[in-house]
């Protein structure tokens, strides 16, 4: 009943608010209960006039309710002060779904609308987290935290909510806090735009082909691709390659035009970097001086210090340490696929040396000729709707979970898809968007997020609504969507991220999936190894035109092929992370020179000039604007937990082992953040995890 009355109220201020500015607006969707299945979000009515004042009122709601804990005269304890504090917001979360949209279907007004909300959202958190009559409130109830007679998750959200806010700077003198407050609206400000440029330039190429003997090589369904592309681009006749995946990387892989190849490749090289009103390098220099100048108000050397600090590594040479162990067998095993593809050029009288954009086609004739595996052969077995139905199944093998698709659930766009997530037994336990083609509007790469994350509200379970954005190969003509293997698995990956969303079950919003950055890609990752495993191929991997359950020659093949190019991934990736470490522990932040610093750093390491580090600094949007600064190498750290994990399941005998899946759930995916990374991971496996089995998968060892 409370909380309907605030949602009235709101509505009420928000009418009054926007008859006095002229606005006629009916009723704002953001700020009243949602009549929807499972109270999902209502896509069909939420327009963007709606998201400025719903923040407004939402930054006004979570106000009043923070004075309210800061102004109650009882002694502060965890149900005065931790817990409202913990629950507060709603409105703001309500809104958040902004920022969902904002990532996979924007547009100007949207973007126009980011611009007016990151610097009123930086200052809101601000003066929450640097708020001192809150802070010592919190700090109150922390210092005598043992007498309270907590349990042990109440006493990790004490102990994590002290620990967030003495890192926000919220035990610093007031000039330096101030000091911060104004760093943090700038790096919000600078995050957003490094993110906007790289959408426009990833937008703005286009490589136009007229000649049909261009396409030679190409594989059928892309270049039905390319011309669907072309006549959405109003030039019905030719064939359009872009910057997105699903087309330059087929592009590069089968096109024999080696110039042309060139060309899309040292395009998507140049995003950020081509001296125009997109260009990233000045605000990545902003941006290094500006982490490094806030790490430092708040006692760390660096700002990989201080990120590093909250993860399982702990330090950054503990990363430095892993990475370089990575480093030297990945980098050999990279030369010697460079001698393997230089060979095949040297025997076909191709009178030049291996260069960056040739690696792609290259080692697709290596595949084919070590392994007899043609990439191509696979696509027809890994239908889109059938990969998808694949995944479902492991987790219904694993978990019980049913999905069932809901035509009633309203989506932000219509090729978007929604299913209602069942435990075994038929309770509801999620709902779950996928959202799987490129368009305009949608940032580049694969993700996974929450527009409602699961949480306790008066002892009952809010059940989370989550989100799969891909941007995979769309269907052409009479084909379906087919993809790619490397596609297939990183459908599998994410929805590991979903299945973490779907399971997180802290009572408390700071027990609730909040792990550090380095554990966080475990659940999705340990989820692609079920993609590879012949049980559970022969399930889904079916020729999309006769039916036929993938053979078990290509199975085999397939395995057989499982450290191909393993030392270019491998190395493309420690580069990349690398090259982010770098950047967050130079001492030389002043009048930082973006290309020369990435050169010192990949030369200093010995990086071969046929391999590039998988993101360079003009469109690592990972480190830049997508929340892994100083971060990008958990995905291998993880890699070393995904890999003893799967391993556990394999030395059972049974990949669904129930006891194992069971074990997995408890303690890695629903209460992952009642505890320390390692410590939950050990409580699943019963040891440390071995990097061994890491090595043996990508032939390192």
């Amino acid at each position: 009943m409370k909380k309907f009355l605030v949602f009235t109220l709101l509505t009420l201020i928000m009418v009054s608010w926007n008859i006095d500015n002229g606005i006629d607006i009916p009723e704002n969707p953001l700020l009243v209960k949602y009549d929807t299945p499972f109270e999902v979000p209502p896509f069909d009515l939420i327009q963007p006039e709606h998201f400025v004042p719903a923040f407004k009122a939402g930054i006004e709601q979570q106000k009043a309710e923070i004075n309210a804990i800061i102004t109650n005269p009882a002694v502060p304890d965890f149900e005065n002060t931790i817990v409202p504090l913990d629950q507060s917001g709603e409105i703001l979360r309500n809104a958040s779904v902004f920022y969902s949209l904002n990532s996979a279907n924007t547009n100007p007004t949207l973007q126009k609308i980011a611009r007016e909300l990151t610097p009123m959202m930086s200052a809101h958190r601000n003066e929450i987290g640097l708020n001192q009559d809150l802070f010592n409130r919190i700090k109150a109830v922390y210092d005598k935290r043992e007498s309270l007679g907590l349990d042990a998750e109440q006493m990790r959200v004490v102990e994590s909510t002290y620990r967030d806010f003495e890192r926000n700077g919220a035990a610093l003198p007031e000039e330096k806090r101030n000091e911060l407050k104004k760093i943090n609206e700038q790096l919000a400000m600078l995050t957003l735009k490094y993110g906007e440029n790289l959408l426009a330039e990833n937008n703005g190429f286009r490589l136009i082909i007229d000649n049909k003997e261009d396409l030679a090589g190409l594989p059928e369904d892309i270049i039905g691709a390319a011309a669907d592309q072309a006549k959405n681009d109003n030039m019905e006749g030719k064939w359009v390659f872009t910057l997105q995946k699903p087309s330059w990387i087929p592009f590069l892989t089968y096109s024999p035009k080696r110039e042309l190849r060139e060309k899309i490749y040292k395009a998507y090289l140049s995003m950020g970097n081509n001296n125009n009103d997109y260009d990233n390098k000045t605000l990545i220099t902003q941006l290094v001086k500006l982490r490094d100048q806030r790490a430092k108000l708040l006692g760390y050397t660096n700002f990989a210090e201080f990120s590093i600090d909250d993860n399982m590594a702990k330090t950054p040479q503990n990363v430095y340490d892993f990475l370089n162990k990575i480093w030297e067998p990945s980098l050999m095993m990279a030369k010697n696929e460079v001698v393997e593809m230089q060979k095949i050029i040297d025997k076909e009288g191709g009178n030049f040396k291996l260069e960056s954009w040739d690696w792609w086609y290259y080692a697709e004739k290596v595949r084919k000729a070590k392994y007899d595996l043609d990439a191509e052969a696979l696509k027809p077995y890994f239908k889109l709707d059938d990969v998808r139905d694949g995944i479902f199944y492991v987790a219904n093998k694993l978990y019980g979970l049913k999905f069932i698709q809901n035509k009633n659930i309203p989506v932000y766009h219509e090729e978007v898809q929604a299913f209602e997530v069942q435990e075994s037994d038929g309770t509801h336990l999620a709902v779950l968007y996928i959202d799987s083609h490129p368009r305009p509007g949608k940032r580049s790469g694969a993700w996974c997020g929450a527009v409602r994350s699961g949480a306790y509200e008066n002892g009952k379970k809010i059940t989370p609504v989550v989100y799969i954005v891909t941007n995979f190969t769309r269907p052409t003509g009479d084909t379906p969507a087919l993809l790619s293997w490397d596609e297939t698995t990183t459908y599998f990956h994410e929805f590991g991220h979903a299945l973490h969303n779907f399971f997180a079950d802290g009572h408390y919003r700071r027990t609730s999936r909040d792990v550090p950055r380095d554990y966080v890609e475990l659940p999705s990752q340990i989820m692609e190894n079920w993609a590879g495993e012949p049980e559970v191929l022969k399930m889904y991997a079916k020729h999309y035109k006769t039916g036929e359950v993938i053979p078990d020659e290509l199975i085999q093949k397939i395995q057989n092929s499982g450290q191909f190019n393993q030392g270019f991934e491998t190395v493309e990736y420690v580069a990349a992370s690398l090259l982010d470490l770098d950047y967050h522990t130079t001492a030389n932040v002043e009048n930082l020179d973006v290309l020369a610093f990435e050169k010192a750093s990949m030369d200093k390491i010995g990086l071969i000039p046929e391999i590039l580090p998988r993101y360079r600094s003009t469109y690592f949007q990972h480190i830049f604007s997508g929340g892994y600064s100083a971060g990008y190498y958990v995905y291998l750290w993880a890699a070393v937990l995904d890999s003893d994990a799967f391993n556990a399941f394999k030395e059972s005998g049974d990949i669904f082992n129930p006891e194992l899946a069971a074990k997995f759930r408890k303690y890695c995916l629903a209460e992952n953040a009642m505890g320390e990374g390692m410590d939950q991971y050990r409580k699943f496996r019963g040891q440390e995890p071995s990097i061994e089995p890491l090595l043996k998968k990508r032939g390192l060892k």
